[in-house]
Order: C-alpha cells, then sequence, then structure tokens
C-alpha cells in the first residue's frame, strides 16, 4: 500500500469530474443546436444530450488478480464511457425557423438547462470536495515529514 493512495484517487476523482464538467458546458452550449448530426435517412438531426457515465478504477480482471497478490493498486474513479441521452427530441412550434417541417414544428435537441445547471453544480461541488481532499492528504504528509525532523 502506497502513502500516495488518497493523493491518487483524488486526481483520478479531479481529472473525471473536471470532465463531467465539459460534457456538460458542451450539452448547455447545444441546448440549441438544430442540425447537429445526419442520420441514416441523410437528414440532420438535432444535438443529442451526453452524459458521463463514470465507474470505480481497478474493475478489470489484471486489477483483482494484484489484489488478490497483494499488490493492489489505489482505488478512484474513471469515465467508462460517454453515452448519448435517449429521450425524445423537444418538439416547439415556430413556422419561421428555417428547420420547420409543414405544419411549422422544429425538432429540439433534448437538452434542459435546468437539469444541466444542477449536474454543473454537482460535478464543482465533487470538484471542490476533491480538492479539500488531496489539501488534507497533503498536509497530513507534510506533517508526517515533520516528524521526522
Amino acid at each position: 500500500m502506497s502513502i500516495f493512495n488518497a493523493i491518487n484517487t483524488s486526481a483520478s476523482a479531479l481529472t473525471t469530474q473536471r470532465l463531467r464538467m465539459d460534457v456538460v458546458s458542451s450539452n448547455i452550449a447545444n441546448a440549441q443546436t438544430t442540425r447537429a448530426t445526419v442520420n441514416e435517412n441523410g437528414e440532420f438531426e438535432p444535438y443529442r444530450r451526453k452524459m458521463v457515465v463514470l465507474e470505480e478504477q481497478g474493475r478489470r480482471f489484471d486489477s483483482f488478480l494484484q489484489q488478490a497478490q497483494g499488490n493492489g493498486k489505489s482505488t478512484g474513479v474513471t469515465v467508462s464511457q460517454i453515452v448519448e441521452d435517449d429521450e425524445p427530441f423537444k418538439i416547439v412550434y415556430n413556422p419561421n425557423h428555417p428547420d420547420a417541417n409543414e405544419e411549422g414544428y422544429v425538432e429540439m435537441p433534448n437538452v434542459d438547462p435546468l437539469q444541466e445547471m444542477v449536474d454543473l453544480m454537482s460535478a464543482t461541488r465533487s470538484y471542490e470536495a476533491n480538492i479539500t481532499t488531496l489539501n488534507a492528504s497533503k498536509s497530513m504528509l507534510m506533517k508526517a515529514l515533520e516528524i521526522g525532523k
């Protein structure tokens, strides 16, 4: 077991929360994008909300083997994938929009700005909590070094 396990765990969490904030920012920036991708029919589709899926580090077989041998790595968190939300697009009546259909309706992205702000606040708070944990670990290591003087 390394004395840096707590620091490595906090570092992995900081990295994942930063990516989570980037994905949320991308969702907010594209909340009005009606031509993000082209579907299999050759038609434009609105932007589809993206979500970050996190998982514990060390969930592979080699990490279990090392843990059984007593050489376990530090735990932490990592991004396993970024998935698209399969919620349907919002239908808005706006006959003047360039992407409006014959009835005047436009498919808008499935991004809810309120939900994105809550996700952003959650990621920010997690980031701040991990900075506090990192600073506490650093302080404990510094105090341990002072004992040796």
